[in-house]
């Protein structure tokens, strides 16, 4: 038998089959059109710099390894051994060929680190005096979104008016993080007693929602560190930032729901109830009160309506198993019962915000006063619907890892402190605080 054969191993032919099969599967893959959370869509300045720079890169590069492979073979057919042939000359030394490799480099090194520095300069630069100002913070495992000329602060939902210039300074309260929304731009990190910053103009987009996320490796939930970033019209932007200062008003649990905000530590809170229509288009009726306890129904966009968001902007996280919930409560919880049961045995005070209570004015949690106008709970993680919610706030620990909120269930075990729950509330309880939640639009 040859000798090549009888090194052959048993199913190399199998597994090289296999393998090319894989590799041509990867290959259609990627030349498929549905990529939305890709960062070569060139829908704000800085993607369509990133990607000038990227086909530079790419096709100088092809050129190099197609020049460098087709020599190569070359030389391997044109030298090839042959019967009978005398062995090749020995050549210690060729300055032609020497001077040739050094030099063609160094051009190619030019050709593509001129617009390489130059896509560096620009992106890295001052943004301009008035762009909005968005202060980025990361905690694990959520965001932190403070507009400071608006006098705004959410959390997990961020929103942006198309064509404005937007400066994000980037700052964490912990760990490092990593900012981005790969569809409107390149990621940034955010780094402990130092302030990054990133900027670009959301100027090719519609009013839409994008996927953001933590893509630096922060801790147990950093998978799930996620975020929502909504583009608007400039008038829209305006009339949500107005609502977002707004106290929350109490309404009634079954009013309906539109779009999504997210907001974050601020100060205030609830007050009584007055129902507030839903929008139909990117447009909803909010609720301002002319004083912490009499709310005047105004019209204008307060979130992004829900029914609008693109199919993969949805989470589609699964419930965990295990984690059981009367849902026969839900929508028949006291919404009263719920903000006594808040500020008391559920302790939510110490972490939270509502704008209007002064007896929540906890920045350790997320704010919670517009809670009901959001899309998403625990990060982006859930959709916000009162299935998700409830459970929530039963095991929060056990929907996602690691995760600081207090075990509240009777009975439920706190897989991050190892106890059980010290507030011990029961499945009507929580859905009193449920139907609470829903009424802060």
């Amino acid at each position: 038998m040859p000798f090549h054969l009888r090194l052959r191993r048993p199913g190399t032919r199998k597994a090289g089959a296999a393998a090319l099969t894989v590799g041509l599967a990867l290959l259609f893959a990627a030349c498929g059109q549905n990529h939305p959370d890709s960062i070569f869509h060139q829908r704000t300045d800085f993607n369509r710099d990133v990607d000038y720079l990227f086909k530079i890169l790419i096709w100088a590069g092809t050129a190099v390894f197609v020049f460098v492979e087709g020599i190569l073979v070359w030389t391997l057919v044109k030298y090839r051994h042959r019967p009978g042939r005398p062995d090749p000359e020995h050549v210690h030394g060729n300055t032609t060929l020497e001077i040739m490799w050094t030099v063609i480099p160094l051009v190619i090194l030019v050709l593509i680190g001129i617009p390489t520095v130059r896509t560096i300069f620009k992106t890295q630069a001052k943004a301009r005096a008035d762009a909005l100002q968005v202060e980025v913070i990361g905690h694990q495992w959520w965001w932190e979104f403070r507009y400071p000329q608006y006098n705004v602060v959410t959390a997990n939902e961020l929103y942006l008016p198309i064509g404005r210039t937007v400066n994000f300074s980037l700052r964490t309260q912990d760990v490092i993080h990593s900012f981005w929304v790969p569809a409107l731009a390149g990621k940034r990190d955010l780094i402990s007693n130092h302030t990054n910053y990133l900027w670009y103009t959301p100027d090719s987009v519609t009013a839409t929602a994008f996927n953001g996320a933590c893509v630096e490796y922060c801790g147990a939930s950093h998978a799930n560190m996620r975020f929502k970033t909504f583009t608007v019209s400039p008038a829209d932007f305006e009339s949500w930032a107005a609502h977002q200062t707004t106290a929350a008003i109490g309404t009634s649990p079954t009013a309906p729901t539109t779009g999504a905000v997210a907001a974050a530590p601020t100060t205030g809170a609830p007050a009584p109830a007055a129902p507030a229509p839903a929008a139909s288009a990117p447009t909803a009726v909010a609720q301002q009160p002319a004083a912490p306890t009499t709310p005047v129904a105004q019209a204008g966009f307060i979130a992004f309506p829900r029914e609008q968001m693109p199919p993969y902007t949805i989470p589609q996280t699964p419930l965990p198993a295990g984690l059981n919930f009367d849902d026969n409560l839900l929508g028949k919880g006291d919404p009263a019962n719920g903000a006594k049961l808040m500020v008391g045995q559920g302790g939510c005070l110490g972490c939270h915000t509502i704008k209007g209570n002064p007896s929540m004015i906890g920045v350790i949690g997320p704010n919670l006063t517009h809670i009901a106008s959001r899309t998403t709970i625990a990060a982006a993680l859930f959709p916000n619907d009162p299935r998700y919610l409830a459970r929530w706030i039963k095991n929060a620990p056990v929907m996602k890892p690691g995760v600081y909120m207090l075990t509240e269930g009777a009975g439920e075990y706190d897989p991050v402190r190892h106890m059980k729950s010290p507030t011990n509330l029961t499945d009507q309880q929580i859905a009193d605080i449920v139907a609470y939640l829903q009424t802060l639009k």
